[in-house]
């Protein structure tokens, strides 16, 4: 009810300013300057989520590519027992499911299950390098709003407190630091807290697309292994 009043003041003030007064407009950059210092923080924020979305993207893109003739060249050159050959194809492939299958090759000859506990190990290697900076944009998408709300408790204090020592010669230009500094930090807030969540979601939804993708390729390597030998 407070902060109504408080508008309800400020409009009424600029209202009664107006007559025979040119229409102020501020830029985007003056009225992110209003927010004061906890701008700052929250632009940085803006600027780390944007960093890490972009390099993941494009990272995650570059290797969920893969030659569709890739597992049926593999299979084609163990069915003719060309382990050198089928290491070679997969060292020229820069990507999770040729490092995988190129540790699986590698262990060709002993148990079965050593050879899945070894592909497995490198397919955690491979997913925790694909979500590296995935955390990051998580606490960016959590703390970007919490930090705007505290520039929203910061702003009413200031309100509250410059009211307190105006007594009753309450106007806009009085009102207008605490105020500007409730709003604007709230609303940057929010927007780069959004964004990042929205970004987040993009990125682990294509790592999981791709761990689904290498666990359908191992079990199709394993399956090569288990086939009787003619």
């Amino acid at each position: 009810m407070l902060l109504i009043q408080l508008l309800q003041i400020t409009l009424q003030d600029t209202v009664s300013n107006q007559t025979g007064e040119a229409e102020e407009t501020l830029s985007y950059w003056d009225l992110a300057f209003k927010g004061g210092w906890v701008m700052i923080p929250i632009i940085l924020l803006s600027l780390i989520a944007v960093y890490i979305f972009i390099e993941r993207y494009f990272m995650i893109r570059k290797l969920s590519t893969e030659d569709v003739n890739f597992m049926d060249r593999i299979k084609d050159f163990i069915h003719d027992e060309k382990i050198e050959s089928a290491q070679m194809l997969c060292q020229s492939i820069d990507s999770p499911t040729s490092r995988m299958i190129e540790k699986g090759i590698q262990r060709i000859g002993r148990p079965l299950n050593d050879i899945n506990a070894a592909i497995e190990n490198i397919g955690k290697l491979e997913i925790y390098k694909l979500e590296k900076g995935l955390p990051t944009l998580a606490t960016v998408a959590g703390a970007a709003p919490m930090i705007g709300f505290l520039g929203t408790v910061m702003g009413m204090i200031i309100a509250f407190y410059d009211m307190s020592n105006a007594g009753s010669n309450i106007n806009v230009a009085l009102l207008s630091n605490g105020i500007y500094t409730a709003m604007v930090t709230t609303v940057a807030g929010l927007i780069v807290g959004i964004i990042a969540y929205f970004a987040y979601n993009i990125l682990v939804a294509k790592v999981e697309k791709i761990v689904y993708h290498l666990e359908a390729r191992t079990s199709e390597f394993m399956d090569l292994l288990n086939e009787p030998v003619s």
